[in-house]
């Protein structure tokens, strides 16, 4: 398995010709090897910008980027995109070919036997949850939600040490969304890949990053942090104003019942452990009650939380 690499944006600039401003100015960070840092920020502040600088789709004017600490102004282009998963809000699917084939399309550029590619074609549809019957279908007979497994498993298909995911999930309604959002998360955990992920939905970059980068307009990085940081302590008024009023709220999801010191088991509505602090919240607001029993895998009562526990 190939091993993650490090992500490293050193003094980045980019300017266009003819334009006053840059769209990217300064830009300095570090993503640690298997880490998901997730880009966001109002319209046109140059995030894609930044993510289409590490494949070279668009070029560096000043400073550099590094992955696993080797320049990608040293590299060639194509050389250089093969080796770099990359999924994108449409999925940009090849309408012609079949699913195999498409996921099979980086193994093939890089010169991969017939056997080779197709035990890893068969290993990928099964990794993202999708039907091995479908190898055989063409994109435009899959659902918005198939085909975005399918674009996952095309940008793995090769072992790539780095993602690139533009606003992977945005086009799909919120509850394929969520799932896809869920399944990405536990694929993550399985395969430990570093992910450089734009979105410009804070709740979907708190739920998915490991670290978050807040970008103001003019291409600034106006902060830099854990998510749970982000939400405690802003910068700044522009962050915590894009951030939300109600990111107290927004910190509860960062947290399950599991991780709570639970009280004695008691009867009320029941959640898992695994609920978040926040999902557990709401269900006693549902439930009009003030104690919520928390079961086990067996489905057994382990424990009970109040409502006065989670809004402590």
């Amino acid at each position: 398995m190939t091993e993650p690499a490090t992500l490293e944006f050193r003094s980045v600039t980019k300017r266009y010709p003819g334009a006053d401003d840059p769209v990217i100015e300064d830009l300095s960070f570090t993503v640690p090897a298997g880490e998901i840092l997730v880009l966001v920020g109002p319209s046109g502040c140059g995030k894609t910008t930044a993510m289409r600088m590490v494949n070279r789709m668009v070029d560096v004017t000043d400073g550099d980027i590094l992955i696993g600490g080797r320049s990608v102004c040293d590299q060639d282009p194509s050389k250089l995109r093969r080796d770099i998963g990359y999924v994108i809000q449409q999925v940009g699917l090849f309408p012609h070919q079949t699913i195999a084939e498409n996921i099979a399309a980086v193994p093939k550029l890089l010169g991969w036997d017939h056997a080779r590619t197709s035990a890893r074609v068969n290993e990928l549809i099964e990794l993202v949850g999708l039907d091995p019957a479908l190898g055989k279908r063409y994109p435009a007979q899959l659902s918005g939600g198939q085909r975005q497994r399918v674009g996952l498993a095309r940008a793995l298909a090769a072992n790539p040490p780095l993602m690139l995911m533009d606003e992977p999930f945005g086009a799909i309604d919120p509850i394929v969304r969520a799932r896809l959002q869920d399944e990405f998360l536990r694929l993550q955990q399985e395969l430990r890949k570093t992910v450089l992920f734009v979105t410009h939905d804070i709740d979907e970059a708190i739920k998915l990053g490991d670290r978050i980068a807040i970008f103001r307009q003019g291409g600034k990085l106006a902060q830099y942090d854990t998510p749970e940081t982000i939400l405690r302590q802003p910068a700044d008024d522009f962050v915590a104003e894009f951030v939300g009023a109600d990111r107290a709220l927004k910190a509860l999801a960062l947290r399950t019942l599991g991780e709570l010191e639970l009280g004695p088991p008691r009867e009320g509505p029941r959640a898992s452990a695994g609920t978040s602090l926040r999902d557990a919240l709401s269900l006693l607001i549902a439930e009009h009650a003030d104690v919520l029993a928390v079961v086990g895998d067996d489905g057994t009562v382990v424990g009970s939380v109040t409502k006065d526990h989670l809004l402590g």
